[in-house]
């Protein structure tokens, strides 16, 4: 299987890294990207040779995309631990739902998940969160 990348033609020029990613960073990573770049210099019309001014804008706009991605991921993840010690409420499917104390967070295929009662759960499952009630012990009787 060969990794190469088919000539880019004219119409793929105004191709930016986002019309492969519907929603989230997957389809187009940075090396791919690059390679695209390379192989749009490589087979551009010398006689209409494609603007440098454009291709930064377009390296740009990855870097942009490539950080709002890892931004998202983190504050996903931050909430996620603000979760746990909490009891949530959480859809399982259609007819299913459960509760529990959040003991837990781990990275799955690049999203936080919430371990509850021993399982793993997406943070689009969650549909109430409640403080886990402090219980006190009675404090033992003293004697001066």
């Amino acid at each position: 299987m060969s990794n190469s990348i088919p000539p880019v033609t004219a119409n793929a020029g105004s191709l930016y890294a986002t019309d492969s990613l519907p929603g989230s960073a997957k389809g187009l990573d940075q090396n791919a990207f690059l390679q695209l770049l390379v192989k749009q210099i490589q087979y551009q019309d010398p006689m209409n040779p494609k603007s440098d001014t454009d291709m930064a804008a377009q390296m740009a706009q990855f870097t942009s995309l490539q950080q709002a991605s890892q931004s998202t991921s983190s504050l996903a993840m931050m909430q996620a631990n603000s979760l746990v010690g909490s009891t949530v409420g959480l859809q399982i499917d259609a007819k299913t739902s459960t509760s529990g104390v959040v003991t837990g967070v781990q990275m799955k295929d690049g999203a936080p998940q919430i371990i509850v009662n021993g399982n793993y759960y997406s943070l689009s499952q969650i549909t109430a969160v409640a403080p886990t009630p402090v219980t006190t012990t009675p404090a033992a009787n003293q004697t001066n």
